[in-house]
Parts: C-alpha cells; sequence; structure tokens
C-alpha cells in the first residue's frame, strides 16, 4: 500500500493472537489499543506483550493507542513503546493541549497522532494540530466527545467534525479518519455514515472488527465517474493549462485540477 491509509483496524494489547491475526485482513494499519479495550488489571501485560511484538518491524504498519497522558499507565506505555523498532505512529488519546504534544515528542522516536475527545479539544484543534512537527495526524474520538457534549443524534458531532477537518488541513496535516462505527453488524449504517464522512472531508475510517474493512474501503475509494471525471479534467487541462469550460458544462481552473490529481492517486494505492 502506498499513500494514505484509507482503514485502520484496532486490536486488543492485551490479546496478542488478536493482534497478529489483524494483520492479515488486508487493513492498511493496524492500531493496537491499550486503553479502552484493556482491562485496568491487564494494562501491564498489554504493554508488555505489545513491546515484545513490536521488538522488530511487522508486514504492515503498525499504531499504538496508549493510555491517557495524565496517567500512570500513559506514561508508562510511552516509555516502554516509544522507541520501538516495529511502531510506526503513537495514537494519544484525549489530547487537550499542546504541551502534551511537546512533552511526548521529545520522548519518542515515530510520529504522533492526536485524538480530540472532549469540547475544550475541539475548541483548541488548531493549537493542537500545529504543536510540534511531529505530529503526523488529528483526529475524533466520538464515544468520548458524544458523552461530553450530551449528543444522542449523530448529526449533533458534524460541526466539531467539520472543526477538526479544517483545523488539520489548516495546519498541513492529511485529512483525519473517520471514527469507529461501533455496530459490526450494521454494514448498511456503516456505508452511509463513511458516504457522510467523505462529505465532510475525511479521508479513511477506523474499524473494530475486519467485516468493516471492504465496507470503508469501498465507500472512500473513487467510483468509475470520478475516475472517469477526473481523467476528463486532466485531459483538458494537460490541452489547455488555462482556465476553461467542458462540453459538459464543468469549469477548469487549478483548484479543480488538483482535486483530480487527489482522486486518481487514491486508484494506484495498492
Amino acid at each position: 500500500m502506498t499513500g494514505h491509509p484509507l482503514t485502520w483496524l484496532y486490536a486488543p494489547g492485551d490479546r496478542p493472537h488478536v493482534v497478529a491475526k489483524a494483520l492479515t485482513h488486508g487493513a492498511d494499519a493496524v492500531v493496537i489499543d491499550l486503553e479502552d479495550a484493556v482491562a485496568p488489571d491487564r494494562k501491564a501485560y498489554a504493554r508488555a506483550a505489545t513491546a515484545e511484538f513490536l521488538a522488530e518491524p511487522p508486514p504492515v504498519p503498525v499504531h499504538v493507542r496508549v493510555n491517557a497522558l495524565g496517567s500512570a499507565w500513559g506514561e508508562e506505555d510511552v516509555a516502554a513503546l516509544g522507541r520501538a523498532p516495529g511502531l510506526s505512529g503513537l495514537r494519544l488519546p484525549k489530547v487537550t493541549s499542546p504541551a502534551e504534544i511537546v512533552r511526548v515528542a521529545n520522548r519518542v522516536t515515530t510520529g504522533l497522532y492526536a485524538l480530540v475527545e472532549s469540547a475544550l479539544a475541539v475548541e483548541l484543534a488548531y493549537v493542537i494540530a500545529t504543536a510540534h512537527p511531529g505530529l503526523r495526524g488529528i483526529s475524533l474520538g466520538e464515544a468520548d466527545l458524544r458523552a461530553d457534549l450530551g449528543v444522542g443524534d449523530d448529526r449533533g458531532l458534524d460541526w466539531s467534525r467539520s472543526r477538526v477537518i479544517v483545523a488539520a488541513r489548516a495546519a498541513g496535516l492529511p485529512p483525519p479518519a473517520q471514527s469507529v462505527h461501533p455496530d459490526i453488524r450494521d454494514l448498511p449504517g456503516l456505508a452511509a455514515s463513511c458516504a457522510h464522512g467523505r462529505a465532510l472531508g475525511f479521508l479513511g475510517r477506523a474499524a473494530i472488527h475486519p467485516r468493516q474493512l471492504p465496507v470503508i474501503e469501498r465507500a472512500y475509494l473513487p467510483t468509475e465517474e470520478e475516475i472517469e471525471r477526473a481523467e476528463s479534467v486532466l485531459e483538458a487541462a494537460a490541452n489547455d493549462p488555462g482556465a476553461q469550460a467542458l462540453p459538459d458544462g464543468r469549469f477548469i481552473d487549478a483548484a479543480m485540477v488538483t482535486a483530480a490529481r487527489q482522486t486518481l492517486s487514491l486508484t494506484h494505492r495498492h
């Protein structure tokens, strides 16, 4: 896989056999979870098992979601895993200030990803996104944010989603991936949610079960019609670099050419 990941598959850190199997399901990246998926009395074991697993680079990029930085677990996670040879990224939950990013960045050798999960963090999204050159991305943690805002209807999160997407792009970071869809049986609902997320500006999504992966990939890869439209834009731009109108009424300018190139780049990921 080349380019930006579209699928991120979570696996619990205290179940090494599940982590190993997650590498075989075709996700662009695997996220070993040491936070929500691991009970308190299993935290130390999960950390040690993950450190052992990442002693050598795995065949698929592996990120680790550590525990909250304000907790003893989080500090120990960073100390044990921040320089692991097989680690591709460290995902920091419940970030609320740029100082947290800076403090961790000075202790690790991998890229950092901040999870925005509270009203305060949403308000500080751009400040967090520009905290340190070692930060490679930000995204929403929607379960915690929903609880913090008291939002029951999914539409109540759209403003926060857009805020984080704009903050990421303004900071020069990739478009964020969507947060997980918690119902692993509701594949039509997942597809509809992905379509909505794509319209907002997300790129890709995290999954908690392998059956969600193909749905996410289909939703975020360009359709045949989108590919044809992008190719027609680039062909017209190659023949005449200036602004122009196509026979179907579309007006081509530099922004449309950039968007067409981005669309076609997704068709060459594998």
